[in-house]
């Protein structure tokens, strides 16, 4: 787990009348991920000295000879990984340089696009402007908004079928104790509080609907409409392999959409 000693899980489990063996299976179930909030969402201990790793919305910085993807989806998000805290995901993002991710929030995208650009690519930002059979056009383009890392814990949304938390729900068992245990772990794992509506890299999904990080796949962000634009009300996940995010192979990761 990320932030957290078994020391702590283990006193917070007898706080709650939680079972030895369910807090293991919690450790075992659990992932860890980085949110990227806004400066105020971080916990006051972590907002001084904090390096800015995102942003949402704006005009992509590309290299030379390299245009919008050819759909002209928004640039939805541009991560730093350099900025990223270290040794903190379990999927193995570039070191360094700029993933910038292109896709539609507002209605199921046609198409989505992860480019890497590395660091020390010369770069210029292109315009929102293009041409479409001699017409004018123009790529939808978000209000910028900057992020900062924070590091969380997430759980697997089948946890509690595991053998000692369904025995313990079955013999007695309250779920108000478990959920209370399950918070108190994931609050302090994001130092005192988990944001809401936010962008997420790596862990579980904590999707609306059937989540899609299921066998061979993993989470590689999530995305909230309303971290994007305030006023869109839906939830985007881009999922792939550990081999294929490994290996950047980002043609071949999946999109999905749900509201």
């Amino acid at each position: 787990m990320t932030s957290i000693d078994e020391q702590f899980v283990r006193e917070t489990a007898a706080e709650y009348g939680v079972p030895g063996p369910v807090a293991q299976e919690l450790t075992a179930r659990s992932r860890p991920c980085v949110y990227l909030v806004p400066h105020g969402q971080l916990p006051h201990s972590q907002q001084e000295d904090v390096r800015p790793a995102a942003r949402t919305g704006g005009l992509p910085s590309l290299p030379e000879g390299m245009d919008w993807p050819e759909g002209k989806e928004p640039l939805v998000l541009s991560v730093d990984c350099g900025a990223l805290p270290h040794g903190v995901l379990d999927i193995e993002l570039p070191a360094d340089g700029h993933l910038l991710l292109f896709t539609e929030i507002e209605y199921p995208p046609e198409s989505s696009v992860v480019l890497h650009v590395p660091a020390g690519t010369p770069t210029t930002e292109r315009a929102a402007t293009y041409a479409s059979d001699g017409e004018p056009m123009r790529v939808k383009v978000y209000e910028p908004q900057t992020l900062y890392p924070l590091a969380g814990l997430t759980l697997d949304e089948d946890r509690r079928q595991s053998p000692a938390t369904r025995a313990f729900l079955e013999g007695g068992g309250k779920d108000a104790a478990l959920d209370a245990f399950e918070e108190a772990v994931l609050d302090a794992a994001s130092g005192g509080a988990r944001p809401g509506v936010c962008v997420q890299l790596g862990g579980f999904s904590r999707s609306w609907d059937v989540a899609p990080d299921e066998g061979d796949l993993v989470l590689l962000a999530q995305l909230a409409g309303q971290a994007i634009d305030y006023d869109v009300y839906t939830m985007n996940l881009i999922v792939g392999t550990r081999e294929d995010i490994a290996a950047r192979r980002y043609a071949d990761l999946q999109y999905e959409q749900q509201c």
